[in-house]
């Protein structure tokens, strides 16, 4: 991983709560449609006790993020995982989804999900790398002409 990044978790009752959520909403508009981003909702969603979020600052800056929650008791899944386009490439997406699985790993889960564009060819790669299997391909997950694979990851 590049120049000195390192993973971090989102506590709630951080003092830099708020510059962190507000650069990752930034991020989150810049890289997703709109109908795919969390921008909206994203405080709502990291306040509920299920969920938690992981990111990587350097230099001041936050490069990328991930999301992870625990939608019942036997399943945990990874709902966002992005990093900025000129970071890509360095490794942080990799460290993300990796301290994100042991998070989730925490809880006595039987799998972990998520789902990706099949277009989005280096995120189908590094799920693959860690063991992602492709459960189904879902019409329609993205809007009406973009379909998601569903991949599983058992423990």
């Amino acid at each position: 991983m590049g120049s000195n990044g390192t993973v971090t978790e989102l506590q709630r009752n951080s003092t830099n709560w708020t510059v962190v959520v507000d650069e990752i909403v930034k991020m989150e508009k810049k890289i997703f449609p709109k109908h795919e981003s969390l921008a909206r909702s994203f405080d709502e969603e990291l306040k509920k006790k299920n969920s938690g979020l992981l990111y990587i600052q350097i230099h001041g800056q936050v490069v990328g993020h991930v999301m992870y929650a625990w939608p019942t008791s036997l399943s945990a899944s990874i709902t966002k995982l992005a990093v900025k386009e000129n970071y890509r490439g360095q490794g942080h997406g990799e460290a993300l989804l990796e301290a994100a699985i042991k998070k989730c790993r925490t809880r006595t889960v039987l799998c972990i999900t998520l789902h990706v564009d099949p277009l989005r060819t280096p995120a189908v790669n590094l799920y693959k790398k860690f063991g992602f299997q492709v459960d189904t391909l879902i019409q329609g997950f993205y809007s009406a002409d973009r379909p998601a694979y569903e991949r599983t990851f058992l423990k």
